[in-house]
């Protein structure tokens, strides 16, 4: 539960509004998790306010999205259980970079790359790919919830892809992941697949089916390159920015330094009937 002392004031930008209306707002959301507590949610002012924020400061959506994104949290175990970064399996997948947040967009958006062929689908399952994104996602929403709220733009390159790598994304395993990215308070503004080999519409054809109208609306697919705009873009996209060697050293460094907040993150999760 929180208080409106002075630094939740602080938070509240003019941009939002009416900073009463909004602590007022937050405070009903506080208490309407009080009273369902099978929700199981973050009950932080900063959480509350980031959904709220997202979710166009209105109150019902925003008790919607809180429940979605806590149910997905207890539903997918395989994502959100046992977020220890010393895991080999999650180490590995770290050292490799498969997700790799670099920056605002010429929109104050949050960019990521999302690199679809890093892992070896011989020795890495598709599910612990994605919870090490879903680990470094977590933690971006918590150091950088500013530029995440304005939404986020994913460069998703799939340069080395291999038969091996589609053939672990079975079509429930797609509707998962695309419900998860629908679930997070951040919503996705653009959806960039670059180095796409020639067939890959066949295989995106497939993402499209679980989207919805307006996120498939969102979904390019280049050759190479990518239509981006970003400072901070990395070399292997023509910027001049990190490279995805140095960025994987970043943030795996990040999430091994905040092992703590995955253990208080996890505590959070929809109880199940």
């Amino acid at each position: 539960m929180w208080s409106r002392s002075s630094s939740s004031r602080r938070q509240v930008s003019t941009a939002d509004g009416d900073p009463e209306k909004v602590l007022s707002q937050v405070q009903d959301l506080s208490d309407w998790l009080l009273a369902n507590p099978q929700i199981n949610g973050c009950n932080t002012f900063e959480n509350l306010h980031f959904f709220l924020r997202t979710s166009k400061f209105d109150v019902e959506r925003t008790k919607k999205k809180l429940k979605t994104f806590y149910q997905m949290r207890a539903d997918r175990t395989e994502w959100f259980d046992n977020r220890d970064p010393k895991l080999p399996e999650i180490q590995e997948l770290l050292n490799l970079g498969v997700f790799l947040p670099i920056g605002a967009d010429a929109e104050q958006r949050m960019v990521v790359v999302i690199r679809t062929a890093a892992h070896d689908p011989k020795l890495h399952t598709q599910n612990n790919v994605f919870k090490t994104s879903k680990m470094i996602l977590d933690l971006l929403l918590k150091l950088e919830p500013e530029t995440c709220a304005r939404g986020m733009v994913a460069i998703l390159d799939m340069q080395g892809v291999q038969l091996g790598h589609a053939l672990q994304m079975n079509p429930k395993l797609i509707k998962r992941s695309v419900e998860s990215w629908t679930a997070y308070p951040c919503q996705p503004k653009l959806l960039e697949f670059t180095n796409a080999p020639r067939h890959v519409n066949f295989f995106l054809n497939t993402f499209r089916i679980f989207m919805t109208p307006k996120i498939r609306s969102r979904l390019f697919v280049r050759r190479d390159g990518t239509s981006v705009i970003c400072d901070q873009l990395p070399k292997e996209l023509g910027g001049q920015g990190l490279s995805y060697k140095e960025l994987s050293i970043r943030w795996k460094q990040l999430v091994e330094e905040n092992a703590d907040f995955y253990v208080e993150q996890d505590k959070y999760k929809s109880k199940l009937k």
